[in-house]
């Protein structure tokens, strides 16, 4: 379908409701290494769409992956994932490159000494937060790959929170810190590509949610 068309499909009001989202699109991005319930990637999925997340990083190097979790997980993330980019891994190494191209630091949830509180993280920076798999956590080779961890205050008997929970506290945390530093404050800009190029995608995937409903 030409760009024209697509416009004309797009009604005006979906189109501004597309502008004042991108708008708020942060410079922050998640990365889940072999987590293995499809429920829980749709949960962060809803998650980071919510605080302005564009992308969000998906690496499965153990045998606990399929197509099958793929599509329940499109189901269970409640439509915010037509409006992200996922990528998809099997190589950790390839994941590090990509992200750290894009952002400035990566830090991953892991108890230990050097760990620091998430509170006392400086998270309106360019930033990835890595969250591991349910059981195991981030992976030793991820850990030497990262710029810090950090860890989530807690006061109860067990020191364990799910790791879709984790990570909304986390993003909510980030969110808070760049909203009182006005990071949400902005409009879209016509002259900025990636604004423009996020806007021809959100068009193209209602485009395309369109002709399914037909099919």
């Amino acid at each position: 379908m030409a760009k024209e068309e697509l416009r004309n499909t797009v009604n005006e009001n979906r189109a501004a409701k597309y502008k004042q989202v991108i708008s708020k699109r942060q410079d922050l991005t998640i990365i889940l290494e072999n987590v293995q319930d499809p429920h829980n990637i749709g949960a962060v999925v809803r998650s980071c769409d919510a605080v302005g997340i564009s992308e969000l990083f998906i690496i499965h190097t153990l045998d606990c992956y399929n197509v099958q979790h793929k599509k329940v997980g499109k189901n269970s993330s409640s439509g915010a994932r037509k409006w992200i980019k996922m990528h998809y891994f099997d190589d950790l190494q390839s994941c590090f490159n990509e992200v750290k191209a894009k952002y400035k630091k990566v830090y991953g949830t892991h108890l230990s000494s050097e760990s620091v509180s998430l509170f006392n993280l400086d998270l309106t920076e360019s930033v990835a937060l890595m969250f591991g798999n349910e059981q195991l956590g981030i992976s030793p080779e991820a850990l030497q790959m990262l710029d810090g961890n950090f860890l989530i205050p807690q006061y109860g008997m067990v020191q364990s929170l799910n790791i879709s929970v984790a990570c909304a506290v986390s993003l909510f945390e980030a969110s808070r810190q760049r909203a009182e530093k006005n990071m949400y404050d902005h409009s879209f800009d016509d002259k900025n590509s990636s604004h423009t190029e996020m806007f021809e995608w959100f068009e193209a995937n209602h485009i395309d949610y369109i002709h399914k409903k037909e099919k």
